[in-house]
């Protein structure tokens, strides 16, 4: 079954809610019976100086999950969906402590990457959600 951008988008967001290894370990197998790759990585630190972390993060955990190969338009498509993700997150949490999960779906050109993070300010958190799809060609 085809699914479109929307329930790729989806698909990243339930893992970067997921809570647990075992929990992603369930929402991975459930979305591969709808041939949807997928995969999460945590993440966190001072959100300025974290950036380039956490795109090289969801970089390799793309990769090692094999929801994208190692090439350049699949490894561009993820860092700059990761990028504009932050993006999004960014006015809330410059100057403060991130920490959260990382959430990548495929699904043939679809490719999403949603961002989870609670941001720190002593013990008056904030949370923020980032989400961003692109598309890069699809190879077996």
């Amino acid at each position: 079954m085809y699914y479109g951008s929307k329930k790729i988008a989806s698909a990243a967001i339930k893992m970067a809610l997921s809570e647990s290894r075992e929990e992603e370990n369930e929402i991975k197998k459930d979305l591969r019976e709808h041939g949807i790759r997928a995969a999460a990585v945590d993440c966190g630190g001072e959100y300025i100086v974290s950036v380039k972390k956490i795109v090289e993060r969801s970089i390799v955990a793309a990769k090692r999950e094999k929801v994208i190969k190692e090439n350049h338009y699949d490894e561009g498509a993820i860092a700059g969906a990761t990028r504009e993700a932050l993006s999004q997150i960014m006015p809330k949490a410059v100057g403060f402590n991130v920490g959260g999960k990382i959430g990548i779906a495929r699904q043939n050109d679809h490719i999403s990457v949603a961002v989870f993070l609670g941001i720190g300010l002593l013990h008056l958190d904030e949370v923020a959600i980032g989400l961003a799809h692109r598309a890069a060609p699809f190879t077996e």
